[in-house]
């Protein structure tokens, strides 16, 4: 009797375990360090917050880095082991995943109250996210405009401030090349440097050289690439002529990473790689002498288009459609929730992709986030969902080490246009 009665116990229990697991969903994300959604106890703490809303959905995180993550994402693929969440942006989501059958359509989590917030906020977002058919294989939480920064004490000494706009953070190219004279001859020098020893923030070099004479580094639909305009020309060849000028430095053996220690340390007046993550990144580091004042890149017109950076997430086409429904209730609460979306973007370090979001720094210790809010307005077209991109990064640097070695301008950038357009599928 006993021994039946035990039996019938177990048999409950294993029908017990069974029911909740059935009631229960786990799914997978994968993020890449964006701000502190690369940091596993912030995550966690978010995680937290939706299984408060949602208990019967397990998430489980893992955490890429840009060494090695796009080599993770694609073994993945080729296994079938996909996450059914990843984090990152438009560049992978639409323009790699996306357009290579991999990511599942979001359109449904594009309501037309979502759109209007987003477009509202800023309608290169919207566009970014979805692609030529209009399929959105992303959904965003966060955005930043990457912009330049001075040394404002060595602007002061050497008389430059009068060349630029301190209250809209612009200026004109020419006021730039003036600012870079005056650097020069009060004895800053280098008072810049290109850096192109790698792709490593290469979108400040491409930022520099399209404001400089409003060129256009794609066509409008994305379908080529067209800097060897003759604004585009144009700008590559001033910088040539500052670096042999030696007004400026070009980095052939550096990237972005040893170009900001160089404006910290006070070596450089300026960099061209910046942001409000990095501005926070980066307070220890300054040298005693060192006043950062972020501005945006030098135009004709004195009106920047600034390159932005764009993350959110997409799903992968995993083929469950219980795991796909519990994947978008989290990007809802991650995104949509009132409360938490405030908490998300704060993670980032970024600026909501939502107008209705508002500013999510005041107060805070992340409160100098906030003085990057005036370089918002300026972005512009976001490009990289370009096909060919990842080829496209190793010419442009390549390109740029060419021209300042002694290559002529006009033809290295016809050679760096013409392998890059190759490389568009």
């Amino acid at each position: 009797m006993k021994k039946l009665l035990a039996i019938l116990l177990a048999a409950v229990m294993l029908l017990s375990v069974a029911a909740f697991a059935e009631g229960q969903t786990e799914i997978t994300l994968w993020t890449y360090p964006i701000g502190s959604w690369g940091n596993a106890e912030v995550v966690d703490g978010i995680v937290a917050n939706f299984n408060k809303v949602h208990p019967e959905i397990t998430v489980k995180v893992e955490y890429l880095d840009y060494t090695n993550g796009d080599k993770q994402v694609a073994a993945a693929i080729e296994a079938g082991t996909m996450p059914d969440i990843i984090m990152e942006g438009p560049e992978r989501l639409v323009a790699n995943w996306g357009a290579n059958g991999k990511m599942l359509d979001l359109s449904d989590l594009w309501t037309e109250e979502a759109k209007a917030d987003i477009i509202a906020a800023a309608p290169a977002v919207e566009a970014a996210c979805r692609n030529a058919k209009g399929v959105y294989y992303e959904y965003p939480l966060c955005m930043t405009t990457h912009c330049m920064v001075i040394n404002k004490t060595d602007f002061e000494a050497a008389n430059a401030l009068q060349y630029l706009n301190e209250e809209t953070r612009t200026w004109t190219t020419e006021g730039f090349i003036n600012a870079l004279k005056a650097l020069k001859e009060a004895g800053f020098a280098p008072t810049m440097t290109v850096y192109c020893g790698g792709q490593g923030g290469d979108q400040g070099t491409r930022a520099l050289v399209t404001n400089l004479y409003s060129a256009q580094f794609t066509a409008a639909d994305h379908s080529a690439y067209t800097i060897d305009s003759e604004a585009g020309i144009k700008g590559i060849q001033t910088l040539v002529d500052l670096f042999n000028e030696e007004i400026i430095d070009a980095g052939l053996d550096i990237v972005a990473s040893d170009e900001i220690a160089l404006f910290c340390n006070s070596t450089t007046s300026m960099s061209i790689c910046w942001n409000a993550s990095a501005a926070l990144s980066n307070k220890a580091n300054f040298a005693e002498d060192v006043v950062p004042l972020p501005m945006a890149f030098p135009s004709d017109d004195g009106v920047p288009e600034l390159q932005g950076g764009i993350w959110g997430f997409g799903l992968f086409d995993t083929g469950n459609e219980a795991k796909v429904a519990a994947a978008k209730e989290f990007v809802r609460f991650v995104c949509d929730d009132p409360e938490q979306v405030k908490e998300s973007v704060y993670a980032s370090g970024f600026f909501p992709v939502k107008a209705s979001v508002g500013d999510v720094y005041a107060g805070t210790e992340k409160e100098g986030n906030a003085e990057f809010a005036v370089f918002m307005p300026y972005l512009g077209d976001y490009y990289q969902v370009t096909g060919g991109w990842a080829q496209q990064r190793t010419e442009w640097w390549n390109m740029l080490q060419r021209v300042f070695l002694g290559g002529d301008v006009a033809t290295e950038v016809g050679v760096y246009v013409t392998n890059s357009n190759a490389g568009i599928q």
